[in-house]
């Protein structure tokens, strides 16, 4: 259960270290000024905020001028439970003189008024955010680009900042369609919509409960965009029915004769990429906290899109409950691990890995990923160019904030006692967590994998038995080579006889049996490599 636990002495003092410890920075440096307002939960207060950037690879200077940003901004602080920390996270509104919010391009990235100051105060390592978004990038996903900056706030340094994109709809953001108030009927009615599972009240509830649950917890979305604020009844109505619509055809999954009837609802390819970060982060949170899902017009082939990723600071070892730092096991079976929490993951996942669908293309997928962008050594590529991008900074930061070696809400032991040893853990729970996913991933479908301690050239299953109409028959073969097959009913009558060339891996034979008597009939299989078999079946 995820306890929040305030020791004596867990906060450190806010210490107003002065901005003349920080003179120059590899970083760009923001300097905020509240002009003697203190920042709120809610809502925003106007401050004046500057930027120094000189461009990629040149020294920032603290006298230089405000020369990428210099006005106005609304400021809020942002969170749920890190809202404790003493190094706080921040909602940057940016805004004109008359407090209007207004677009800019900020270190290149897309116009936009809303950014995130986010706070690596518990993430010692300053880069688990940075890990799962641009994992989720490199999959082909729209994902929060980050920023490493270094902030003064009201004169004071207040040590590295990650500036963030925040989760919104925009071209360069979530790309889908603008919604007005007059869409309400037709296709313009059918997007773009942003929903999220988290903490938010401002929303509705799953018709569906979530599994192995002792609190009766229900799982509640909320809006996103349109906000509560905004949305209509005819659009809210709309979105309602169209996730229940999804849960509803997912729920049927394990029929024969509904199997795959979500995926008219559902974008299979982002729920396969969206569990993979999921999982090799093992993110506590996942999949039922800072859940972000979209969806655009039905024009644009509008179904539910997983994503975009969002909040992995306790992700990659770093939640010392719910198994959130095991190596083992998968973080998709939360509501085991976990069922007396109160919020709970949807029933969507257990379906999921249920489905041999998804099962094919997620371990294809996983294959794919495994040699390309989630191999060891371009993950460790991603981790030494932080390491290396924050070297200078990182020593002003922890003497603002001297935790390391420290336990930080909720820091698993063993505790690292240098940033060092903190990538170190990193690295190697990563290497451990990948060849775990490896070995335990469902291993079926066209990317098969044939066990190599298993001493028979060729495994055959099949079902269902008892069969009405088709027998499917899975062929899982070490090596290419044919394999007669032979079926005789009861009396030792011939009636289906195929030579078969099988491929290494995984192959599928459908035999129609519809025109068959009832009975029982005896399928006789010889490979290539002299091994026999023989299964008993009964035709209803």
């Amino acid at each position: 259960m995820k306890t929040i636990i305030c020791l004596l002495g867990f906060f450190l003092a806010w210490v107003a270290l002065p901005a003349q410890m920080l003179t120059s920075s590899n970083l760009p440096i923001i300097s905020i000024k509240t002009n003697g307002q203190t920042i709120l939960n809610e809502p925003k207060i106007m401050a004046d905020m500057g930027i120094i950037y000189n461009g990629a690879d040149a020294r920032n200077n603290i006298s230089d001028a405000f020369n990428h940003y210099n006005g106005k901004i609304g400021i809020e602080i942002r969170g749920q439970s890190s809202q404790m920390f003493p190094m706080k996270s921040y909602s940057i509104e940016l805004r004109d003189n008359a407090g209007n919010s207004t677009d800019k391009s900020l270190f290149g990235l897309p116009k936009e008024s809303d950014w995130v100051l986010y706070a690596p105060y518990s993430d010692k390592t300053l880069m688990r955010n940075f890990l799962a978004y641009t994992m989720s990038r490199e999959m082909g996903h729209w994902a929060a680009n980050c920023r490493y900056v270094e902030v003064i706030l009201n004169g004071s340094y207040v040590g590295i900042y990650v500036l963030m994109e925040k989760i919104k709809r925009n071209s360069g953001r979530v790309n889908i369609s603008k919604m007005a108030a007059t869409d309400v009927s037709g296709d313009a009615l059918t997007g773009g919509y942003i929903f999220s599972i988290d903490k938010e009240p401002d929303g509705w509830y799953s018709s569906y409960a979530p599994y192995s649950n002792a609190n009766n917890a229900r799982i509640r979305y909320s809006y996103v965009t349109p906000k509560l604020s905004a949305i209509t009844i005819e659009q809210s109505n709309y979105l309602i029915k169209y996730v229940d619509s999804f849960e509803n055809a997912l729920s049927k999954s394990g029929e024969i004769a509904h199997l795959n009837d979500w995926k008219k609802f559902g974008d299979e390819a982002s729920f396969v990429d969206f569990f993979i970060v999921n999982e090799i982060s093992r993110n506590v949170d996942g999949y039922r906290l800072s859940s972000y899902f979209h969806k655009d017009r039905d024009s644009k082939k509008g179904k539910i899109i997983a994503g975009p990723v969002w909040d992995y600071d306790l992700a990659f070892r770093n939640a010392n409950y719910c198994k959130g730092s095991d190596i083992e096991g998968w973080a998709y079976q939360f509501n085991t691990t976990c069922p007396d929490d109160f919020f709970q993951i949807p029933f969507w996942w257990d379906h999921f890995l249920k489905n041999q669908s998804f099962q094919d293309n997620l371990k294809c997928r996983w294959k794919q990923l495994r040699t390309t962008s989630l191999s060891l050594s371009r993950i460790n590529l991603l981790i030494d160019s932080v390491y290396t991008l924050t070297a200078e900074a990182r020593q002003r930061h922890f003497q603002k904030w001297p935790i390391l070696g420290q336990y930080v809400w909720p820091n698993p032991q063993p505790i690292a006692s240098s940033y060092g040893a903190e990538i170190d853990f990193l690295k190697s729970w990563i290497e451990s967590r990948m060849n775990w996913i490896d070995k335990n991933i469902p291993n079926e479908g066209p990317c098969y994998d044939y066990p190599e301690n298993l001493p028979e050239s060729i495994t055959i299953t099949g079902s269902p038995n008892p069969v009405t109409a088709s027998y499917s028959l899975i062929l899982k073969s070490k090596v290419q080579q044919q394999v007669e097959i032979l079926v005789a009913d009861a009396l030792g009558r011939r009636v289906f006889a195929r030579q078969l060339a099988v491929n290494a891996g995984y192959n599928r034979l459908e035999v129609d049996m519809r025109s068959w008597q009832t009975g029982i009939y005896f399928f006789r299989f010889v490979a290539a490599s002299g091994e026999k078999m023989v299964q008993k079946v009964l035709k209803q």
